[in-house]
């Protein structure tokens, strides 16, 4: 345990509320509710959480919530909880709904960065669960620079059906084998009856893991806290502990600018792409990137990613579920892969106290488990995205590689304005071998909100042809997909990026080792369809989606609203 900072005030923000004659009516509204003259004297700690009653991701943040304010309590400060709003990617996927679900990060940050410096918190813990909240969270922190760290509420458990476990990601594959008539309406009801059995994210190295997963690497979320999952028995115990963390974090004045720096997300972007995860790390570490006024690029996803062995044999394109991570030893393990290869910055601080090179070392690890391979035994010598550039996207894209073998697809373009039309034609069968869907006006400002296609590649995957069909889009990918997919191209369609010109029938080239994106026409047919391309109207004129798309930059800076 780390010693005061000789010269931190622990109550260097909220003595301006609660000291002196002047402050009495603030005192009186505070005692109203309980807080008395003892925890007034004490430093304030905001735990901020989205508890909501439409997810499972994070039902469980209230009672996490109370166990983190009695390790604050226990340290010597007094807790102050707090609500924001949550949107579930995976209830909304496929709707108008999702529209709102990037744009949700935004208002996060937005909402925990207000009411902390509103009340003037000297601390903060913020509670984790669903994909943006987790992003949000640190975002929030990083505007802040108040001692503080991010604690995920962990992941659901697998379900079980007929001695196989299932996750949210077999029911999504589900609806294409209905849509196929390989199932039937009871057999899919079957299956969604058990598919997420309680509290927790979805159970893969899906957005949600693979956020607390980067963010653990980069030292603002406790060591080996990530994966315990949601019903975990321990799960209380790891809540304590974070709230008494926080009071330790104050004590040694170690703020988010200390711990979010280049170096840290180099270690969080390897951890990324050493474990297959999703595709959204792309853009939310570079909003935090931006949030911490560091130096950091869309390009520096790819360099890493080619030099970091894909280790995790993870869902959704591997064998393994977060649970079975954690067993093997959670992320302590995978991080000292990293150090033994000398892809990890050791000497760097973390919440937790030890340097992340210390606490790598430290990891302990279950004898002959196979969820983390060795470093001579990788699943791939190189990581599980790459960033593609090229005719179609001159600022850049993202292409999943975990999962699948392939690195190039040439193939006729059937382009949809919106996801709703693609799935209908995929549903329909529609879509053959060979083919690639392009699926545009879904990007930051053109959808507004960037909406992931999981119900689109779900569809494909469950009606058996993802491994002859290639996806590009300017919208989002979940983190439960799988199959050779392009998404975040940039400049999106809405701001006539070279996407809005490809036609039916167009050939378009993925081709991961040139790390291009193209469609086989001139630069001058490019501009010229750009020029002509008129991008549907949007029906959100008022509102909070109208003005996150007035506000919103590219996709290959983060989608930030920060200008």
């Amino acid at each position: 345990m780390s010693s005061t900072h000789p010269d931190v005030d622990l109550k260097r923000n909220s003595r301006q509320v609660t000291e002196g004659p002047h402050r009495a009516a603030a005192r009186t509204y505070l005692k109203g509710i309980g807080f008395d003259n003892d925890a007034l004297r004490k430093p304030i700690i905001g735990v901020a959480h989205g508890w909501i009653e439409t997810m499972p991701c994070n039902f469980n943040h209230r009672v996490l919530a109370a166990k983190v304010k009695e390790g604050i309590r226990a340290a010597g400060g007094t807790p102050m909880e707090l609500n924001h709003v949550a949107i579930s990617d995976g209830i909304t996927m496929g709707t108008s709904g999702m529209k709102t679900s990037l744009v949700s990060r935004e208002v996060i940050a937005d909402s925990i960065e207000l009411v902390a410096r509103g009340h003037l918190f000297d601390g903060l813990v913020v509670i984790t669960g669903c994909d943006k909240t987790i992003p949000a969270g640190v975002m929030a922190l990083a505007r802040l620079n108040i001692p503080g760290l991010m604690l995920y509420g962990g992941s659901v458990p697998p379900g079980h059906l007929h001695g196989q476990e299932v996750t949210i990601q077999s029911v999504f594959e589900a609806v294409g084998r209905h849509a196929a008539g390989k199932i039937t309406d009871e057999e899919l009801d079957e299956l969604e009856n058990v598919a997420s059995p309680g509290a927790g994210a979805c159970g893969g190295q899906f957005t949600a893991n693979t956020m607390s997963m980067a963010f653990e690497a980069m030292g603002i979320s406790p060591a080996g806290a990530a994966m315990v999952h949601a019903q975990a028995p321990s799960k209380a115990e790891v809540a304590f502990r974070a709230g008494e963390l926080a009071m330790e974090v104050l004590r040694r004045d170690l703020r988010p600018s200390d711990l979010i720096t280049k170096e840290s997300l180099q270690n969080a972007v390897a951890a990324v792409a050493g474990s297959g995860g999703s595709t959204n790390a792309v853009l939310h570490l570079l909003a935090v990137a931006k949030e911490a006024g560091v130096d950091f690029d869309i390009d520096d996803f790819d360099r890493i990613s080619r030099s970091t062995p894909l280790l995790c044999d993870l869902l959704p394109g591997g064998r393994y579920n977060a649970v079975e991570m954690w067993h093997a030893g959670g992320t302590p393990v995978f991080m000292h892969r990293l150090k033994t290869l000398g892809a990890l910055h050791e000497d760097l601080p973390t919440v937790t106290g030890p340097t992340v090179g210390e606490l790598a070392s430290d990891a302990g690890e279950t004898p002959g488990q196979r969820v983390i391979r060795p470093l001579d035994d990788p699943i791939k010598t190189s990581g599980g995205l790459a960033i593609l550039r090229g005719n179609l996207a001159p600022e850049g894209c993202v292409v999943k590689l975990s999962g699948h073998e392939r690195r190039r697809h040439q193939g006729p373009a059937r382009v949809f304005e919106r996801e709703e039309e693609a799935m209908k034609t995929v549903v329909a069968g529609g879509i053959r071998p060979g083919d690639v869907v392009v699926i545009r006006n879904e990007g930051p400002q053109g959808g507004p909100g960037m909406r992931e296609m999981l119900s689109v590649t779900s569809a494909i995957s469950g009606m058996g042809i993802s491994g002859e069909v290639a996806l590009i889009t300017d919208g989002r990918f979940s983190g439960a997909t799988r199959g050779f997919t392009v998404g975040h191209v940039a400049p999106e369609a809405f701001h006539r990026g070279p996407i809005a010109a490809i036609h039916e029938g167009d050939v378009v080239t993925i081709d991961v080792d040139a790390r291009e994106l193209s469609v086989a026409l001139s630069d001058d047919e490019i501009a010229a369809r750009c020029a002509a391309y008129a991008p549907p109207v949007s029906p959100d004129t008022t509102g909070v989606l109208a003005k996150y798309a007035k506000l919103v930059g590219s996709a290959s800076q983060g989608a930030v609203t920060t200008g």
